[in-house]
């Protein structure tokens, strides 16, 4: 125990010295919070400035910089931005078409057609996409009481099962298949974004058509998940005055700063553990075990923890840089992923790693869900929403996001293949469920740091764990993936 006065006061100084040290770091870092910095971002030399920045961080970053100057104009120049959105989903699907065109080369394959044929394919599924989508959201906007609009979800994931069970009739061959294989590829790459877009013309003061379109492939980026949900939420987080435009776009600035600085911390730890340490990845471990020459225990377990851990900063990165451009653009949007490493609880890691997922599941499965059934049984009711989100909503998300494995593969195949993914979904979903029905019923993790750090420690074992079936492959069945499980155990 420290008794020394001299000793007690120069341990104090020190403490003292690092807290003023890290609350200057603070500072130095909350630009977005400077009146001046806040009113030079509204001046004429500011904005150049400012988007200049954030163009040369975008480039280190790897993000277009064309995106940064339509995030640009479209923070500048309000009259514009309906053609700006429309103009920037136009860029973003020529620039970047791989998503749409994926797995139709090998469709072609299969009918014995030429694989060059899938761009000009791909482009007229996309032409018609947008069209039918442009029609139904006119007529959704005239008649709110059809049933497309009031069930969104319902009706376009009867829409796809029927599109697939034509395309799979044994009567369809060659390029009509083809072609109906390359719409349905298109059409469940942007169901979610429709699924919103259906969404908000129920709203009083929905969006104008042509934003709405525009949005289906936002220019600032995406996955098959809308980052930026649909036009309700965004008019919800657009800016309204020109200091927090210009306050938005500081803190858009900062997070391209803090995305820069994540890419050089994952370079660096990808240095470590995969080249000078000789950590495998997980597909190389089972590709291993499967040869009947598995690699050590800890090897194993060392790369489902780095597979983890490695996988949530990727997405951290990913997920920083698109939503720092949407806030140059003016949205004052959430970040996609905030501080997983701190989640105590199952529930607070989902909300935590991939927010605009989980965001997508609790708007379209939990909600309808929650205010259906159970009523009278308020854990239960908490618990089943909770399973029909994380569980049957993940479950369709990534089947549906991957819809050209039935086509190349079959449906009963590649709903075989699916096994192991499902099985990680209902573990997932049950232990998110019992998460939440814990909290609702008040019982939360110790607030002491012994218990934070054990909760924390569960919380992240929990998820190493089931890194074994969740990976989202069709390499290996779900009993191979139970024998390597065993096999971390030493069984």
């Amino acid at each position: 125990m420290m008794t020394d006065p001299a000793l007690i006061e120069k341990s104090l100084g020190k403490v003292g010295t690092q807290g003023a040290n890290s609350r200057q770091l603070r500072d130095l870092w909350a630009i977005d919070q400077r009146e001046r910095v806040v009113r030079l971002a509204q001046s004429a030399i500011g904005k150049v400035v400012l988007v200049g920045l954030c163009a040369a961080m975008a480039r280190l970053a790897g993000v277009g910089v064309l995106f940064v100057l339509l995030a640009a104009a479209f923070a500048y120049l309000p009259k514009w931005r309906n053609w700006i959105v429309l103009a920037g989903a136009v860029t973003a699907v020529v620039r970047n078409p791989k998503a749409e065109l994926a797995g139709t080369g090998a469709i072609l394959l299969q009918e014995g057609l030429q694989a060059a044929l899938a761009p000009t394919l791909g482009a007229a599924a996309l032409i018609v996409y947008f069209a039918c989508a442009c029609g139904a959201l006119a007529l959704v906007r005239r008649n709110k009481t059809l049933f497309l609009a009031r069930r969104p979800v319902v009706s376009l994931l009867g829409v796809t099962a029927l599109l697939c069970g034509l395309a799979s009739a044994p009567l369809l061959h060659g390029l009509p298949r083809a072609a109906l294989w390359a719409f349905l590829t298109v059409f469940t790459a942007y169901i979610w974004f429709f699924a919103y877009a259906l969404m908000d013309q129920r709203s009083r003061e929905p969006g104008p058509l042509l934003f709405q379109v525009g949005i289906l492939h936002p220019f600032w980026g995406s996955s098959a998940t809308p980052l930026g949900k649909g036009a309700a939420f965004l008019r919800k987080h657009q800016s309204k005055s020109a200091e927090e435009l210009a306050v938005t776009q500081l803190k858009g600035l900062k997070l391209l700063a803090w995305a820069l600085l994540l890419i050089l911390v994952n370079k660096v730890l990808v240095e470590l553990f995969e080249v000078r340490l000789g950590i495998p990845r997980p597909e190389l471990a089972y590709a291993a075990f499967m040869k009947g020459a598995p690699l050590p225990i800890w090897s194993n377990w060392a790369s489902l923890v780095w597979a983890t851990f490695g996988g949530t900063l990727t997405l951290a990165i990913w997920g920083h840089k698109i939503i720092a451009v949407a806030r140059l653009a003016g949205y004052r949007l959430p970040r996609n992923t905030w501080r997983p490493l701190e989640s105590r609880t199952l529930a607070e890691f989902w909300n935590r790693y991939y927010y605009y997922f989980k965001e997508l599941l609790v708007e379209f499965f939990f909600f309808p869900t929650f205010l259906r059934v159970f009523r009278k049984h308020p854990r239960l009711r908490v618990f089943f929403a909770t399973f029909m989100a994380a569980g049957v909503g993940n479950a369709i998300y990534h089947f549906i996001g991957d819809i050209e494995a039935v086509a190349i593969m079959g449906l009963w195949p590649a709903a075989e293949s699916y096994a192991s993914y499902l099985f990680y979904c209902v573990v997932l979903a049950t232990g998110i469920g019992i998460s939440q029905a814990r909290m609702s019923a008040g019982r939360k993790p110790s607030p002491t740091f012994m218990g934070s750090l054990w909760s924390v420690l569960c919380v992240w074992s929990f998820f190493v764990c089931l890194h074994v079936f969740g990976d989202g492959t069709r390499i290996l069945s779900l009993r191979d993936r139970f024998s390597f499980f065993a096999s971390l155990f030493g069984l």
